[in-house]
């Protein structure tokens, strides 16, 4: 909004889709913010990951803390990152220009915005594919032994209907524009209070109260537990890297910063403290009843005992999912290959391919193997967290919130973007993933590999300040 709108007459690049968005455009509220990121948060992995908190000893009060400590930092990178495009309007893909440079960007952009995003779009359709065979076959039994024992690729044929249908849905919000999404979101709040609220209540009523859950005695962690805390933190902001990178994608369309940085805020502290007694309740809970805790919210939804709450929770968590595919995923997803293919796609024809290219990875045979998925998925995160390290140090601390808009689109001129490839940022993207993942391969740089998320950041924003510093000295000095 900021942004010198005279400039802009003169843009050359060619899709539309990226350019600044207008002021009547500006259409996102304090409520699609605060309901932006519930999908993002209340979801089957999600729920997942606390269980392994409890899994490796620790404590209801520690879990707590975890997931309160997650919450601040993860809204405050949001809110940050998420600046300047409010302020200028621009997407994530040319954001990332501004601190890589115009080639440079290339590789992070990619990252996220198309191996990243497509991969968890193709798993975070799959995983919602469940839920719409469960709600289906509520309602028509046969249709879970519809083909007997056919399969394509290991797929029998109800998963592969209910697949198609969930994809279809998906692919329907390409073309419904950020309004659509902004209902969608709006409606998704209500619903999660709703339905994880019940949850937590049907969880503590089967433990018999509140204090017996108070009571859990957690088995002890190994090791120092201010360490194990710190991992486990890690873990959970190293599932947000991509969100954070591509939050300008959605603050662009934001009415004014006060709408996104009380939004952001406000909706994600609030739901990971819905999140946290929700999982607490129905993890320990259902130890405590059944002797085995319940992980998978699709499991608690199947020990209810009443039709209505059956079909409004499995709508709930299809409707959660889908969200998150949106946001997290298509949005970034289309965008980025607009960014590298100007003249061949637009915004939808780009979402569309990488929807496509979603199914041809076939995501029920990837999470076939957890070892392989997670293996992929910490390489990405443990390249994509220095990308938001450099974004900040360049945006915050370097151009001091400053960009030249013009330089960004223009590919000649006065106003064109001189700098092709960023060299400092490149580079300490690049040493920073290297020293995040190294760990993993060499026992002595395990704790670094363990808390992979803040290695990332934090050496990448040291090492991109020193590399910029010389490369600065070093260019004075060949000027005389």
């Amino acid at each position: 909004m900021e942004h010198n709108e005279a400039l802009l007459d003169d843009i050359s690049i060619h899709s539309l889709d990226l350019r600044p968005t207008k002021p009547e455009a500006r259409t996102l509220k304090f409520g699609h913010f605060f309901s932006l990121w519930m999908g993002s948060v209340h979801n089957i992995p999600s729920y997942v990951t606390i269980g392994g908190f409890f899994a490796i000893g620790l404590s209801i009060s520690q879990v707590f803390f975890i997931i309160l400590i997650s919450a601040i930092i993860l809204a405050a990178m949001m809110v940050l990152n998420g600046h300047a495009g409010y302020k200028y309007g621009i997407p994530f893909t040319m954001l990332l220009r501004t601190s890589f440079g115009a080639k440079g960007a290339i590789l992070p952009g990619v990252l996220r915005g198309i191996i990243a995003a497509i991969m968890w779009f193709g798993l975070q359709t799959f995983a919602g594919s469940l839920a719409i065979s469960i709600l289906i076959g509520y309602f028509w039994p046969d249709f879970l032994s519809l083909g007997g024992n056919w399969n394509i690729f290991g797929l029998s044929l109800p998963n592969l209907l209910s697949f198609l249908i969930f994809w279809t849905i998906n692919v329907s919000f390409i073309y419904g524009g950020i309004t659509t999404l902004g209902r969608l979101t709006k409606v998704i709040s209500p619903l999660v209070f709703i339905v994880f609220g019940g949850m937590s209540i049907w969880a503590i009523n089967l433990a018999g109260g509140i204090s017996p859950i108070l009571s859990y005695s957690a088995k002890g962690v190994d090791g120092n537990s201010v360490f194990v805390i710190f991992t486990c933190i890690s873990a959970i902001l190293a599932t947000w890297v991509a969100p954070i990178l591509s939050v300008s994608d959605f603050t662009r369309f934001s009415r004014s910063n006060k709408d996104q940085f009380f939004g952001q805020i406000a909706g994600i502290v609030t739901t990971y403290l819905l999140f946290a007694i929700a999982s607490i309740s129905i993890i320990v809970g259902s130890e405590i009843a059944f002797g085995v805790p319940i992980w998978n919210v699709l499991e608690v939804v199947d020990k209810f005992d009443s039709h209505f709450a059956i079909v409004l929770s499995l709508l709930t968590v299809c409707l959660s999912t889908l969200s998150v595919n949106i946001v997290g995923n298509i949005i970034p997803a289309g965008n980025q290959l607009v960014a590298l293919f100007p003249k061949r796609f637009t915004f939808k024809s780009g979402a569309l391919v990488a929807a496509v290219i979603g199914i041809l990875i076939m995501p029920w045979k990837l999470m076939e193997s957890s070892t392989s998925i997670f293996a992929f998925l910490n390489v990405v995160g443990g390249l994509l967290s220095p990308v938001i390290g450099v974004m900040l140090a360049h945006y915050f601390f370097i151009s001091k919130k400053e960009i030249n808009v013009q330089s960004l689109y223009t590919s000649k001129g006065e106003h064109s973007l001189t700098t092709a490839i960023n060299l400092p940022a490149v580079l300490a993207m690049l040493l920073a993933g290297t020293l995040s993942l190294i760990g993993n391969f060499i026992p002595a740089f395990a704790p670094l590999y363990s808390i992979s998320w803040f290695t990332g950041i934090t050496l990448s924003i040291v090492l991109y300040l020193v590399f910029w510093y010389f490369s600065k000295r070093l260019s004075s000095k060949m000027i005389k």
